[in-house]
């Protein structure tokens, strides 16, 4: 198959086809006669793994790890499931700092009495006024505790 069939098998773009081979998720494909590339069905298999794989937070060069582990005689599914894991961890990591922030934001939100309040009055926006007065405090001690240069 093309890469033109290729890509709409896979539901990619053909420039994605071109860029996977480029980077080596998609091994070499012979060429026709007329120069195309032609790919085996086992391509659209690659594709929509490589696709999944980036839907679950995995990078392209995670993915090309976890298919190059595929192929590789010593390489075990603990290989795979530690890879697995590892990300579990990365993404709870991320949850926790999203959990965070929501609830930050949530303190933020209900302490804000909204409706015609002038902005003066605005706790959000005074946390932003307390955040650049305490960056400026920060920046002026910084000056003038450091070591003179002359």
């Amino acid at each position: 198959m093309t890469r033109g069939e290729l890509a709409r098998h896979g539901q990619v773009n053909p420039e994605t086809i071109r860029y996977y081979e480029r980077s080596g998720l998609l091994p070499p494909a012979p060429r026709s006669e007329a120069g195309y590339r032609l790919f085996d069905p086992a391509a659209v298999q690659r594709i929509r793994f490589i696709k999944r794989a980036q839907a679950v937070g995995f990078s392209l060069d995670e993915i090309r790890t976890l298919l190059d582990l595929q192929f590789a005689p010593e390489a075990t599914c603990g290989d795979v499931r530690a890879m697995v894991e590892t990300k579990i961890g990365e993404i709870e990591r991320k949850i926790g700092l999203l959990q965070a922030m929501r609830d930050e934001l949530r303190v933020l939100f209900d302490d804000c009495p909204g409706g015609d309040h002038p902005t003066d009055e605005c706790p959000i926006l005074a946390l932003r006024r307390r955040i650049k007065r305490s960056i400026r405090q920060s920046w002026k001690h910084n000056i003038s505790t450091s070591p003179s240069r002359g």
